[in-house]
């Protein structure tokens, strides 16, 4: 079995180190291919995997593709290769804006597809990878779904959906490193070392969530639980709520899905 990735960057390197770190594949199943050879290079040498020249050479004979490619290169990189590709070639993309029905206008009819919106925490086996499929038998699916799960939790759900939590998923990471970044600059600022300070507010925010995902309880709930009568917890939410914490960040996913539906013009 091969897996070919073409694009080994920030994601792609996620996706692979995941892939590797569980056991699901093994180095010699895949195969590496970067415009940047010295970067593909690098991580070939640092996994073990497959370095290829080209793109043909890359999804030659392989059974799955994934593309870690930026939407602004998508077409142009697969239609350099697609005339490689077998109608049982699964294609993965991870390219954002990038729907369905665009991936399969450079393929043979009928070939399976897979659009996936991962995020950046996938590099440390804590990301969200939304998951819709297209042509694609029982099996395989549970093959990719498997792959995912290393670098995750994984939700398998319909294009409109996937779209959705990529607004909120693949960009929460940054709105998240904001708000460590700001925590920690609270803490420098009442005396606080600037190394300990990012690594109390980056755990922090990490507890936080497990918090909610563990016990399963509504995160309001758990934040009446920290938030005394009279005490110190309370006045910094009501400070939040003040400034706009909630309308800011709702702003922000809203905006990114606004976005979204310009890059790929108001469908999914």
């Amino acid at each position: 079995m091969i897996l070919a990735v073409i694009g080994t960057g920030n994601m792609g390197q996620a996706l692979v180190t995941g892939f590797l770190r569980k056991g699901v594949l093994k180095p010699s199943e895949i195969r590496l291919y970067d415009i940047d050879e010295n970067k593909a290079e690098a991580f070939a040498r640092k996994t073990g995997c497959e370095l290829a020249e080209t793109l043909n050479d890359a999804v030659d004979k392989a059974e799955y593709v994934l593309l870690c490619v930026k939407p602004q290169v998508f077409d142009q990189t697969v239609e350099t290769f697609s005339h490689k590709l077998t109608s049982s070639t699964v294609v993965i993309s991870v390219a954002a804006a990038v729907s369905v029905s665009r991936i399969q206008g450079h393929l043979r009819k009928n070939t399976p597809v897979i659009r996936v919106m991962p995020n950046t925490p996938a590099l440390v086996g804590a990301g969200v990878s939304a998951l819709c499929f297209e042509n694609v038998p029982d099996k395989k699916k549970e093959f990719v779904v498997s792959m995912f799960k290393t670098c995750g939790m994984v939700i398998p759900c319909d294009e409109k959906t996937l779209d959705a939590i990529g607004s909120v998923s693949g960009t929460g990471p940054a709105y998240v490193m904001l708000f460590i970044e700001a925590l920690a600059d609270a803490a420098v600022k009442l005396g606080i070392s600037r190394n300990v300070a990012y690594e109390v507010a980056a755990m922090t925010v990490y507890g936080s969530g497990k918090l909610v995902i563990e016990t399963g309880l509504h995160p309001a709930v758990l934040k009446d639980q920290v938030c005394s009568p009279g005490g110190t917890t309370i006045e910094g939410v009501i400070s939040l709520e003040k400034n706009g914490f909630r309308y800011a960040v709702e702003e922000a996913v809203e905006a990114a899905a606004q976005k979204k539906n310009k890059m790929t013009g108001g469908v999914s």
